[in-house]
């Protein structure tokens, strides 16, 4: 806009009425939104990691702007790309309102809830949600150390949402995990260690083979895993030779040696448990990112910012907290 232009402009605003003026206000509040989430994302990262997301080639040239973001053209594929190319937060509208989305998120705000508090769609809200969480099922530590407190979490299997149910519906659920029949229960185990670095998978079927299979690059050689004395356990423990504290549970064992005890494990499982009353079910299939939002939310004591989400849900080796504390 020219500086004559600019001038009349504001010559004009001065002439506004009350609700002229505050729809004015609220354009403006809507527009420095977009530019600052634009700014947020294309300096997120440096130049010299940059790369195509087609070809991977690092040879690249600026080639315009489109809806505030910096398009580049590859020199290799010659193919246009954006900062959010190839990421989840690809393709979406509307982001002005991605901030106050991403304050939604850590305040736990049901679909519904953040649907109004952001001015969008309950569908938009839905998908903007898994995209948003999309990356966190990424971010977990890569080791584990010292002394490790494993204990699983048993969930029913959930179909919310689909219309065609290949069984008869249920309308309470199920009182108490011992009533699940074993084809619908879902495990998810936990490992924590005492710098309270979590680990979290799910399990159809819950045995040593698919334990071994996710915690023998992730559990240190030199740790002490404590545990229930449950079958899985044990045999995990006997064929990888791994120093053990077992507790019997059912006895109230609760604590040997003042070190071999699950209270971290069991108070993490307890507020995820409660964090998760909100929902009022969650469906499996969407499960690992309920589990991935909550560790998230644990890793940085509920005290992330709105921008330091964003940034993670675009890309998940920046700003990661493993071994922060």
């Amino acid at each position: 806009m020219r500086a004559q232009n600019i001038v009349m402009f504001i010559e004009s605003v001065k002439t506004l009425d009350t609700k002229s003026y505050s729809r004015l206000k609220e354009a403006i509040g809507k527009r420095d939104s977009i530019k600052f989430v634009s700014f947020l994302l294309n300096n997120d990262d440096s130049n010299n990691k940059k790369h195509c997301p087609y070809c991977k080639s690092q040879s690249y040239q600026k080639w315009g702007i489109r809806s505030d973001l910096q398009r580049y053209k590859c020199k290799k594929c010659g193919k246009t790309f954006n900062t959010l190319t190839g990421t989840p937060l690809a393709n979406l509208q509307k982001k002005g309102r991605w901030l106050s989305y991403a304050q939604c998120l850590i305040e736990g705000l049901s679909i519904r809830e953040a649907a109004t508090k952001c001015g969008v769609h309950k569908n938009t809200s839905f998908r903007w949600r898994h995209r948003f969480l999309q990356n966190a099922n990424l971010i977990k530590p890569k080791k584990l150390s010292g002394v490790v407190e494993v204990n699983e979490l048993i969930f029913a299997w959930s179909e919310k949402g689909n219309k065609k149910l290949k069984r008869k519906p249920r309308k309470r659920g199920y009182k108490s995990p011992k009533l699940i029949p074993p084809s619908n229960k879902v495990f998810t185990l936990f490992c924590r260690d005492r710098s309270e670095n979590t680990f979290d998978d799910i399990y159809f079927k819950f045995n040593a083979n698919n334990i071994k299979s996710n915690l023998k690059s992730l559990l240190s050689e030199d740790i002490l895993f404590c545990s229930q004395n449950k079958a899985a356990y044990i045999k995990y423990v006997r064929d990888n030779k791994v120093r053990h504290g077992v507790l019997n549970i059912s006895k109230k064992e609760t604590v040997k040696k003042d070190i071999v005890h699950l209270r971290n494990v069991f108070k993490y499982q307890l507020n995820l448990q409660a964090w998760m009353i909100r929902f009022r079910g969650v469906a499996t299939k969407y499960l690992n990112n309920y589990l991935s939002w909550f560790r998230e939310m644990d890793e940085f004591s509920y005290k992330i910012s709105a921008e330091t989400l964003l940034i993670r849900a675009k890309r998940p080796e920046r700003y990661n907290t493993n071994h922060f504390r």
